[in-house]
């Protein structure tokens, strides 16, 4: 229940020093005090966390915040603790006796906030606790979108939200989902999806009048990115690209020509992430070059510069990605640079992400021989899916298979894990006391291996998770040279050593059916293609448009209308150039037809048709002249008024 007494404002003054809320947050905090599904939707740097913090800290009990973004749960964390404030979170990567001491911990009650990603939910650890935990305040559900197929980042492990409410040890625990991109479709499909007792629902305007969007059609988009950064050489900057490949090799061409940039992307070691995360945070570097992987949960208000290198899928995810500069309310600029075979690769993508019936069918049972699971086995059961081996074997193209995975996945058939990461690990064989007794190892394998011991615990009797890149910031090594060392260690029978990787898996949630009796349903399959293939040519209007302000087009794409253009956009701004060239037209025919009208004599209108004017541009002049009375139409004739 709430705090006797205290009000939202005393807790928001009390922690956080504001004396007031922005925008909805207040609506939406006495919604959820009143004990309401509520559901909020609010613009990047709208301020979501205060929405569930400040009545978190006024309800009794545990505040469950599912989020999938671990750079956020950290952040939040650390900033709630600064505070006074008890908060932990449970996520992907953690040892599991942390994993345990942390929900123990929730059961006793040590916690007011609990994070935790959404694949936790269904781990039997996790659901196990939660029966135990005696009072839960609310549950939390940020990047909400991710819970509705219609959403253009659909996760399946956020179906698994709603049916923890009837785990929960008292009935009527308040759902709060938050998200800062949705259409008014997946709105309605998000509290649907989360059992709402309910609609209930809060939005704030997703106009960013300080936010100047620019699109660009260009053949040499790099020769343009360098040019951008050049032109707004203030603040710091994203560049959004689509592969892996093309981070490294744009970071590169920017420190060549003297930007500093860092890259980043899913398959760095989470220490690299942070490391090369904090290095930007800290204005180290001034560009990070990144895939869609960067970029969530990151406060950092100075952006003054997010460019799209390839044009994305979907307006909603252009909308939060841009959504990241400026959030200090200064002026900042969204730039999209694109040209006409993007909108055919989008294109192209459809059928690669929606592969026809019969090739679903044929992965899933290549699947199977693959693994060697039979008809009816496999039940629970995970396994190591190796894709490159996969699609060597069947021949199989490896875009189109991992589709067909995910629509299994979707369809129920089977759990897909794209990149499910796996640690570095290592246990040392040899005795501590015989380490002792090694005389052939260098002094830095002498660093290395004290570092270890120093860093982490239990390496004697058991394997431990490692970070090489923690180990190399630590030794002051190259984290090449840390990877090879552990390798020597392992040939040398020092330590057994598993290298980090990151390795797709399969489970199967049910057991393996007949090929035959595989169906996708029309809200997995065919209504979801239909729904792909209308954000792209929404996306492909949005930059081949040159008549509408780019800021309403978005607006209106997320059910807002708006009455009014931005006027900075490109294409306001060319309307407004063309009206000054127009109106400079004008004025020059004007003067053109004074000085034929400057004898005082009557003419005959039709000899101004003589005048070297075209018909419209004469037609408005002379239109203009009348209103401000500089000519007198008598009949047939005309005349300037001297008067």
């Amino acid at each position: 229940m709430e705090t006797e007494g205290v009000k939202p404002l005393d807790i928001l003054k009390k922690y956080w020093g504001y004396d007031s809320f922005r925008g909805i947050q207040s609506d939406i905090i006495e919604s959820v005090l009143s004990g309401r599904d509520t559901m909020g939707l609010m613009p990047t740097g709208g301020g979501k966390s205060i929405c569930f913090q400040v009545p978190a800290l006024m309800m009794d009990g545990l505040c469950i915040v599912v989020t999938p973004l671990i750079a956020l749960m950290k952040d939040q964390v650390r900033q709630l603790k600064n505070r006074g404030i008890m908060a932990e979170a449970v996520y992907s990567g953690m040892m599991r006796e942390d994993i345990i001491r942390v929900l123990d911990n929730a059961v006793l009650g040590a916690y007011k906030l609990l994070y935790v990603s959404p694949e936790r939910l269904s781990t039997e650890i996790f659901l196990a606790k939660l029966e135990r935990m005696r009072q839960v305040s609310m549950i939390v559900v940020d990047e909400a979108h991710c819970v509705s197929q219609w959403g253009y980042d659909f996760r399946p492990s956020y179906l698994q939200i709603a049916k923890i409410r009837r785990l929960l040890p008292s009935e009527g625990v308040p759902f709060l989902a938050l998200t800062a991109t949705a259409t008014p479709k997946v709105v309605d499909d998000i509290q649907e999806q989360l059992g709402f007792r309910e609609k209930n629902a809060f939005s704030m305007s997703f106009e960013r009048k300080n936010l100047i969007y620019v699109v660009r059609e260009t053949e040499d988009r790099a020769g343009e990115m360098l040019h951008i950064l050049q032109g707004v050489p203030d603040g710091s900057a994203i560049v959004y690209t689509r592969t892996r490949q093309q981070t490294a090799e744009l970071a590169r061409f920017l420190e060549e020509n003297g930007i500093t940039a860092s890259n980043y992307h899913a398959g760095l070691t989470d220490a690299e992430k942070d490391y090369r995360q904090v290095n930007w945070t800290k204005n180290r570097v001034r560009v990070m070059v990144a895939t869609n992987a960067f970029g969530m949960g990151i406060d950092k208000p100075d952006v003054r510069m997010v460019i799209h290198f390839n044009m994305p899928d979907s307006l909603e995810a252009y909308f939060q990605e841009a959504g990241r500069a400026g959030r200090d309310g200064k002026t900042s600029y969204a730039v999209l640079l694109y040209n006409r075979r993007d909108i055919q690769t989008l294109n192209r993508r459809v059928p690669e992400t929606y592969p026809d019936l019969d090739y679903v069918k044929q992965t899933y049972e290549n699947v199977a021989y693959f693994l060697q699971v039979g008809v009816g086995e496999a039940l629970g059961r995970t396994f190591y899916f190796p894709m490159e081996m996969f699609c060597a074997r069947f021949h199989q193209f490896p875009v189109q298979t991992n589709a067909a995975l995910h629509l299994l996945n979707n369809a129920g058939y089977i759990e897909y894990h794209e990149e499910q990461d796996f640690k570095s690990a290592l246990h040392f064989i040899l005795r501590k006391e015989e380490l002792y007794r090694i005389h052939e190892t260098d002094e830095d394998t002498e660093l290395l291996i004290q570092t270890i011991l120093r860093t982490y615990s239990g390496v004697f009797s058991d394997f431990v998770y490692i970070e090489e890149t923690m180990l190399a910031h630590l030794t002051g090594l190259s984290a090449e040279r840390v990877y090879q060392m552990l390798k020597d260690l392992h040939h040398n029978r020092i330590i057994d050593f598993i290298p980090h990787r990151t390795t797709p898996t399969v489970s199967y949630t049910v057991a393996r059916v007949d090929t035959d009796l595989i169906n996708l349903p029309d809200s997995v399959y065919a209504e979801r293609k239909a729904d792909y293939q209308e954000r792209i040519d929404q996306m492909a209007n949005y930059v081949t448009s040159t008549d509408k302000c780019r800021s309403r087009m978005l607006l209106n794409y997320f059910g807002e209308q708006n009455d009014h253009d931005c006027g900075q956009c490109d294409v306001c701004l060319a309307h407004k150039n063309t009206a000054a060239t127009h109106a400079d037209t004008i004025m020059k025919a004007v003067q053109t037809i004074k000085d034929y009208l400057q004898d005082g004599k009557a003419h005959k209108l039709i000899e101004l048709k003589t005048l070297p004017l075209k018909t419209e541009v004469l037609d408005e002049a002379i239109s203009y002249m009348l209103d401000e009375e500089m000519l007198v139409i008598k009949g047939a004739n005309v005349t300037w008024n001297s008067d």
